[in-house]
């Protein structure tokens, strides 16, 4: 990476809404060196008053329910009226490969060449928590740079549904009709994060099986506790082919906002999203000492083997590792 500017001109450019340097900066967020991370911190910091405005949804689903297509319709709704659409993806990679499962635009063909749309995929080979703080702070630099919307990917497995649940607004779950396993999402505890359930492929022959797990779902929602003691969430049917539906989607996701913004709710999810950002990142630099502290790396597998031994209780062992880090 070629060397960074310094962070006022930087921002700057990022504010008058240079994609180029808006890259640069991103790419600058996601180095690991310590020079670049001092930087991206000051950069974050300057930006700060020009973020939070944004819309920030979430949107997860199995593999195969049309998340791609439907963000690139959605996107290109949003764009056609007059947005500025940014859409970002929280991958846990393989730490085999290093590869990211996202990270092909060409599977939001229009949104890939629309002026006003910005795709990102998240850094890969990293762990969860410090692929959801560089996510949350590529979100921060997007809205300085302009974009009223911010779009978060999930590959939807486990984890990562409830890292995007804390860290946007809305959190929008994709399902698809006549699979068979309608309610499979409220075992996976999917439903109960989700601000609004949408199945897809709602056209042709599937239309009769897509209201039919909607209703599924709306009757499973009744008891269910919502996340939100000031909002239902709507359980919808929608066309990521057709477009069909996906105006009515987005309704939603501003009805939704203006209802918490009326309660104050949505200033103080807000708030604790800011907070859950720092527990993030000091996790993550906990975890990052654990595996770069050359002192500890050395006692580690020591430690390791006299618990696998019995030898050394597992509290004890934690005892002595946060003794070694200084905790």
């Amino acid at each position: 990476m070629a060397p960074a500017s310094d962070p006022a001109t930087l921002a700057r450019r990022v504010r008058d809404g240079d994609r180029a340097t808006l890259a640069r900066a991103i790419t600058l967020i996601e180095s690991k060196r310590v020079d670049h991370r001092r930087q991206a911190h000051a950069l974050v910091q300057e930006l700060l008053p020009s973020t939070g405005k944004a819309v920030r949804v979430g949107i997860t689903g199995a593999p195969g329910v049309g998340k791609s297509t439907t963000i690139d319709t959605l996107g290109t709704h949003l764009t056609s009226r007059g947005s500025k659409v940014a859409v970002l993806a929280v991958d846990p990679s393989s730490t085999r490969t290093g590869g990211s499962i996202l990270g092909d635009k060409t599977r939001m063909a229009r949104l890939a060449t629309d002026d006003n749309a910005f795709i990102r995929p998240s850094p890969s080979s990293g762990t969860l928590g410090g692929v959801a703080a560089k996510t949350r702070e590529t979100m921060l630099l997007c809205e300085a740079a302009g974009f009223d919307v911010v779009l978060v990917e999930t590959v939807g497995i486990g984890q990562s549904e409830t890292a995007v649940a804390d860290m946007t607004d809305f959190f929008l779950a994709l399902m698809l009709p006549g699979a068979g396993d309608e309610l499979q999402g409220i075992k996976k505890g999917l439903v109960e994060l989700a601000d609004m359930i949408a199945v897809n492929k709602a056209d042709g022959d599937n239309l009769g099986r897509a209201k039919a797990a909607a209703a599924e779902y709306r009757a499973a929602l009744h008891i269910l506790t919502p996340r939100s003691p000031n909002w239902t969430p709507p359980v919808l049917t929608y066309s990521a082919l057709t477009g069909n539906g996906v105006a009515e989607l987005w309704s939603q996701v501003l009805v939704h906002r203006e209802r918490l913004t009326s309660t104050g709710e949505f200033a103080q999810v807000r708030r604790e999203q800011q907070v859950k950002w720092m527990w993030s990142m000091l996790d993550q630099r906990v975890y990052e000492r654990l595996h770069t502290d050359a002192g500890l790396r050395a006692q580690l597998p020591k430690i390791e083997a006299k618990v696998a031994e019995g030898t050394l209780s597992a509290a004890m062992a934690v005892d002595e590792i946060a003794r070694a880090l200084g905790l």
